[in-house]
């Protein structure tokens, strides 16, 4: 029942995310640390504010201590980039997180990190999930909690002061201090306020934060930040006058924002911005990693400046690995997670969030003028979402219909390439794409369109969907 997706694992509370599961997932954790002889290096835990988290940060902690491994157990609430920094910082061959990001309130998980702090590999994650099939529960090691910190298994640890440190050392800290700009933070009920609050305030802004008690029902809203979920902070920063509007998802590695004038700035807008603004304004050079289901604008603008943009599946352990090989400067999805390189090897909504405060410091534009600057120079694109839920009867029609007979629809529009890399991705020779696939973390077919008018995204999604019968 421990499957691991392209975030890891997340299960619902109660039926999979169980005592009982996250002991054997983390003795066959401990089973291969072992069979690669790699016990002697500290491994990193730390946990997000969601239900159960940090009982089961420290159930993971008692099954590692028990097999002879070091535990590095930040006991804060800690963003999960937070903790892939830990693992970077110590050196460590493996680490987790206990969260599941974005996910609805009612699931948990885990994520696996290794050297550098990456996410897992899918090579890693399978090879777990092979030691999963042969624990046996009664024969899972154990030390309680308080007698591994007593024995020195268990080292408590509180590294966000060395974490915020290496983010204010990577920004233009005095050019954001010159602009004393006013800026409102919506953690979405999640674990970013202390880190992102003490950078912003280091800068000199002016931050009021809201959203950020804790609630593990995350205010009744997924902890996701979207047009949708983030319209209490769109409606106040209209309302006081800020000059920004930050939101970041429950474990703080994704990232929305709102502009001045009220404006929702799409995660793909925010990832070409950022390139954008590393290429011209900062002088650096170096091409881009972007999922497929994010937007091909960011290759216009690698084109532009000399560089290449690699596409790669959905799962930011692609984006990561990608970035790593091309030795690319920078790597996002569409969904609001992106990495810049010289930071931690994965995504950080903390690191962005500050960088996009010094792009607008630095140039004197708000996003709205900078995405204006980059439409007259590179054209418009629009992209249309959709996400279907399904039951497995029809799932199994779908991928039938998709992946086995190959079948699309007729689209009005010439199709220069059909790609089947990750799910199905449709290329038309107007520079336009269509794809489907299923969600790697929740029951969801999710289909992206981007074309040149949202007209025309809005009809190619059409096509499709009635296609599917959905």
């Amino acid at each position: 029942m421990i499957k691991f997706g392209t975030g890891g694992w997340r299960a619902l509370i109660g039926e999979e995310f169980t005592k009982d599961n996250v002991r054997i997932l983390s003795q066959a954790v401990a089973n291969m640390i072992i069979s690669e002889q790699a016990e002697e290096y500290e491994f990193v835990i730390g946990y997000d504010r969601r239900f159960l988290s940090d009982k089961a940060a420290k159930w993971m902690s008692e099954v590692l201590a028990g097999n002879g491994i070091k535990v590095i157990f930040i006991e804060k609430i800690a963003p999960t980039p937070l903790v892939m920094f830990t693992v970077q910082m110590q050196q460590s061959k493996f680490g987790a997180a206990i969260t599941a990001s974005h996910n609805p309130a009612d699931y948990n998980g885990i994520k696996i990190f290794t050297e550098g702090g990456k996410d897992a590999t899918e090579t890693v994650t399978e090879k777990i999930e092979e030691f999963i099939e042969e624990v046996d529960k009664k024969d899972i090691k154990s030390m309680e909690f308080n007698l591994g910190i007593e024995k020195g298994r268990i080292i408590k640890s509180d590294p966000m002061n060395t974490y915020i440190d290496s983010i204010i050392s990577m920004i233009d800290i005095d050019a954001i201090r010159k602009k004393h700009l006013k800026i409102l933070l919506d953690p979405m009920f999640g674990v970013s306020k202390t880190s992102l609050q003490t950078v912003l305030i280091t800068a000199r802004c002016d931050v009021d934060i809201i959203n950020d008690r804790h609630d593990t029902l995350f205010g009744g809203r997924l902890p996701s930040p979207s047009l949708e979920t983030l319209q209490r902070l769109r409606s106040t920063v209209m309302e006081s006058g800020y000059d920004l509007g930050i939101g970041t998802d429950g474990d703080a590695d994704r990232l929305g924002i709102i502009d001045s004038n009220g404006e929702f700035i799409h995660p793909n807008s925010i990832l070409v911005l950022l390139y954008y603004y590393l290429l011209k304004y900062k002088g650096l050079k170096g091409c881009a990693v972007r999922n497929l289901t994010t937007t091909h604008l960011l290759d216009k603008i690698a084109d532009k400046f000399g560089e290449k943009c690699y596409e790669v599946p959905v799962g930011f352990k692609y984006i990561c690995s990608k970035m790593e090989e091309q030795d690319a400067i920078i790597g996002g999805e569409s969904s609001g997670g992106l990495s810049i390189k010289g930071h931690i090897k994965g995504k950080d909504g903390i690191f962005a969030a500050s960088l996009l405060v010094e792009m607008i410091s630095v140039t004197g534009k708000s996003l709205t003028e900078l995405l204006q600057e980059l439409y007259i120079e590179f054209g418009y694109c629009y992209m249309a979402e959709n996400a279907f839920v399904f039951q497995e009867e029809i799932k199994d029609r779908l991928q039938k219909l998709l992946f086995q007979e190959k079948k699309l629809p007729e689209f009005t529009y010439d199709v220069e390439k059909v790609s089947y890399m990750d799910g199905v991705k449709v290329y038309f020779t107007n520079g336009g794409w269509i794809s489907a696939r299923f969600s790697g973390t929740e029951p969801l077919l999710r289909i992206f369109a981007e074309m040149e008018s949202e007209l025309l995204a809005k009809e190619v999604s059409d096509d499709m969907r009635n296609f599917l019968s959905l």
